[in-house]
């Protein structure tokens, strides 16, 4: 069986699907030190940096509540380029050949990227709860067919998948993301008993993630955040992507100032479009 039968086969099977060492160590290391660059403040109040699209500019460091000002005036300002503008890095994650086989099985031959955002977390610090964006357990899962994806018996109707680079160990007697093993295919809410102890459910698992690791998962999957164990930070890179005509909000990440992109980088960060006819593939030679 070849790597990417068999990731094709755990991807659709669990929900995600974790790849070791696509980061060597001197890679994280510089990711790293990007990161300590930006002095960023403590993460107390919200384990989030670098978001986009975001309040203000790509300068904002960390999640910042709307000023009252914009919600008087009726302005949308949330727009940037996140961590994007930290260095050609973090451009480089966007198409790094170890997960685009893994995303184009899940999202065909034209997505674009929807959001991104970084996570960084101090020992016991907890974050939110179980969730899906899709499925059963959904907010929108009562939405009629037709206007939202329909979620049926043995297939998966999903737009989004996420990416997460471990820039530090994450795993059992750690903590960080968790998740229940194939319920992206679940037809069932989440069971409230499940929902108000998840740490302690046994059906909740928290894979092993060493640092330069990285995850891909379906927002089809229940999913949350473990309580952070370890001595040492919590650092993760999360991308989020999705099917080149699907948009999670009217807002979009902005291309880098800094930082010269390829020309796939480019096409990630388009517009929305009707795959392969307003929006190109990601894979023919000119977009590589």
């Amino acid at each position: 069986m070849n790597d990417l039968e068999l990731q094709k086969y755990l991807f659709d099977l669990q929900g995600y699907l974790v790849i070791e060492n696509a980061l060597g160590a001197g890679e994280v290391a510089a990711l790293n030190r990007l990161i300590d660059g930006q002095n960023l403040p403590p993460p107390d109040k919200s384990p989030r940096f670098g978001s986009a699209p975001t309040l203000g500019s790509s300068l904002i460091r960390s999640e910042s509540i709307v000023p009252d000002s914009m919600v008087q005036t009726g302005r949308d300002e949330r727009v940037g380029s996140g961590f994007l503008d930290w260095g050609k890095s973090f451009c480089d994650l966007l198409d790094h050949p170890a997960i685009m086989p893994a995303l184009r099985i899940r999202l065909g031959e034209a997505f674009r990227l929807d959001r991104i955002y970084g996570m960084y977390m101090r020992k016991g610090q907890g974050y939110g709860k179980l969730h899906a964006d899709y499925g059963a357990t959904a907010p929108n899962e009562d939405v009629h067919p037709g206007e939202y994806y329909a979620f049926r018996s043995d297939q998966i109707y999903e737009g989004f998948v996420v990416v997460a680079w471990a820039l530090s160990d994450a795993g059992p007697g750690h903590g960080g993301f968790c998740c229940i093993p194939g319920s992206h295919k679940s037809n069932y809410k989440l069971p409230q008993q499940i929902s108000d102890n998840f740490e302690e459910a046994p059906q909740v698992v928290i894979p092993e993630m060493p640092a330069g690791s990285v995850i891909l998962f379906s927002e089809a999957l229940t999913h949350g955040t473990a309580t952070w164990q370890a001595d040492h930070e919590r650092r993760t890179l999360i991308y989020k992507y999705s099917k080149s005509h699907l948009v999670w909000t009217s807002r979009r990440v902005e291309a880098p100032t800094a930082v010269d992109l390829t020309p796939r980088q480019r096409i990630l960060l388009r517009e929305p479009g009707d795959p392969l006819r307003h929006f190109p593939s990601l894979f023919e030679a000119d977009a590589v």
